[in-house]
């Protein structure tokens, strides 16, 4: 059978507001389609597996941020070839934000990898509640949880926020988000992936066209999407958008 290895990037200090839980995502979303998965966390450059078909990055707290860093500096080489080497990667939050320039908090800058382009730099206020954006892969929702903005990224964005603030300005089609080749940040925590299959999906087809195989989500895949597609509606109707057929 045909197997993949999906990495889930420092759990342990990365893993706040479900986000770990990406990786568990990706991996049931394989095994419905009849693909073998495993997920390996990995806290530090031995845990590292010998393949890796995906990667996923959650948040953590800022007063984890230099211990997150600085252990993801020894794996530095690695997420770069990860990155360039188009294995489908997920960063959530600070995960995101530790592979930018930099992450500028009152009065200190915490220096990010600076692998992917942009920094975050301080809010005015706090970003909290629900998050609602328009992107190819359907509509996302999720909540965001951010004391700051993220300015200069050179990719696309994931998508326009139709409620919420995401990157930056609060609604009128704000970019939420990046993707660069096979990498997606976002602010959106929940876990994303559990709540929106679309992008699970867009990322589970890219992992196993690494290994051969097409991607056709599995008959159990589908009543699990009906229940998130009713959650996101839920949301929908509470924020007077339109809703999912």
């Amino acid at each position: 059978m045909t197997s993949v290895t999906i990495v889930s990037l420092l759990p342990q200090l990365l893993g706040n507001n479900g986000d770990a839980a990406n990786a568990r995502v990706l991996a049931q979303r394989a095994r419905w389609s009849g693909v073998d998965a495993s997920v390996v966390a990995v806290n530090g450059v031995a845990d590292l597996p010998e393949r890796v078909d995906a990667v996923v990055i959650g948040t953590g707290t800022d007063s984890d941020l230099v211990a997150a860093r600085d252990v993801l500096l020894t794996m530095a080489t690695q997420i770069r070839e990860w990155l360039t080497g188009g294995v489908p990667v997920l960063a959530v939050g600070t995960g995101w934000e530790l592979l930018s320039w930099g992450i500028e908090l009152p009065g200190n800058t915490v220096e990010g990898l600076g692998i992917v382009p942009g920094r975050a730099v301080p809010r005015a206020a706090r970003a909290t509640g629900d998050l609602v954006v328009a992107t190819r892969y359907g509509r996302l929702i999720g909540f965001e949880n951010h004391a700051r903005d993220y300015v200069g990224a050179e990719g696309s964005p994931l998508g326009r926020v139709e409620s919420g603030f995401g990157n930056g300005a609060a609604g009128g089609g704000a970019p939420e988000g990046v993707v660069m080749g096979e990498f997606v940040g976002t602010h959106l925590h929940g876990p994303v992936l559990a709540r929106n299959p679309g992008l699970a999906d867009h990322l589970v087809t890219l992992m196993l066209k690494r290994v051969g195989v097409d991607y056709v989500a599995g008959a159990r895949s589908e009543p699990v999407d009906d229940i998130a597609r009713a959650a996101r509606n839920q949301i929908a109707v509470r924020l007077e958008l339109a809703i999912e057929a």
